[in-house]
């Protein structure tokens, strides 16, 4: 465990050279002062919490637990309020980017209980504890610590005080910082990108990331199978994960089933979710359609898109 390494509060080591390897290419490339880096990065200190979350994080639940966190009675209702109050931007949302408006809601329901909570972790502090001290995904998070302090730059925001995920995400959108320099946009007249406490630009910029995944509006998003795979081709896909997709002729022909449709007739994941133990069954499985894979573009998690997906059907009951 990483957080086995260290001690919370533990000052980081600036003159480390994958600190200087990083002040170099922030200077050189990017234009940062000496002063810039000095005044940002000078007393910075470990988060162990981080550490000790990044190692449970929630997607790890079997699906029996982890829908639960999601699809409660409150989310439901006030996902059907948000929908209802934000009729008319959503309206403009669907005809702009043709991304269907119970899942961009969803998506923020699940995200941040629609805006209502941003996370606690300062985002400075938990960029660099987990490239100093996370090194599984070192390099992934010096990139992130990278596009943050360029988008503070670009949005004219401090680094610091900035709260987010333990993860480094932020906003009502829970954007990383590279998603948030590709995919944030602005839709509510001004040409700032705030996924803080602009709506219109936290439900736009969920549309936009999703339409750049292929998302085909009013599309399926995925069909049951039933509580066992028929074909070992199926199982076979089940078991590698979202990235295994097969044919949706050959889902038909293995479980028998009539199944609608897919966009461009493209493939399909094959997903697991787990059932609670003691039952006569150990999963449901479910064929993820285009519309699935999106949403597990965003989270690379089947679990958190069928979550998504199934808080999206229950604002319509």
């Amino acid at each position: 465990m990483a957080a086995d390494l260290v001690e919370d509060g533990q000052l980081i080591d600036l003159t480390q050279d994958k600190y200087r390897q990083l002040f170099t290419e922030l200077t050189q490339k990017h234009q940062f002062s000496q002063d810039e880096l000095q005044a940002i990065f000078q007393g910075q200190t470990i988060n162990r919490q981080v550490l000790v979350l990044m190692d449970k994080q929630w997607e790890a639940k079997p699906y029996h637990q982890y829908a639960p966190l999601f699809l409660t009675p409150g989310n439901i209702r006030d996902g059907k309020e948000k929908l209802r109050q934000h009729k008319a931007l959503l309206n403009r949302i669907e005809a702009t980017f043709g991304v269907d408006r119970e899942i961009v809601v969803s998506i923020w329901g699940v995200e941040t209980r629609y805006g209502t909570r941003q996370g606690s972790f300062d985002v400075l502090r938990t960029l660099n504890t987990l490239f100093d001290a996370y090194p599984r995904r070192a390099d992934f998070f010096r990139q992130q610590l990278i596009d943050f302090l360029l988008l503070c730059r670009e949005t004219g925001r401090d680094p610091h005080g900035i709260m987010g995920s333990y993860a480094g995400a932020f906003g009502q959108t829970q954007f990383i910082p590279a998603s948030f320099r590709q995919y944030a946009i602005s839709f509510d007249g001004d040409d700032k990108r705030d996924v803080w406490e602009s709506v219109p630009d936290v439900l736009a910029s969920i549309a936009h990331y999703l339409k750049r995944y292929n998302w085909t509006l009013d599309a399926p998003i995925y069909a049951e199978l039933g509580y066992a795979l028929q074909d070992p081709q199926l199982a076979a896909a089940e078991e590698k994960g979202r990235k295994a997709l097969v044919p949706l002729d050959l889902v038909s022909r293995g479980q028998q089933l009539s199944l609608p449709p897919s966009p461009q007739n493209r493939p399909v994941s094959i997903v697991g979710l787990e059932l609670k133990p003691g039952g006569p069954y150990a999963k449901r499985y479910v064929a993820g359609y285009p519309n699935f894979q999106a949403i597990t573009e965003w989270n690379h998690s089947n679990r958190y898109a069928m979550a998504v997906t199934e808080l999206a059907e229950a604002f319509g009951r």
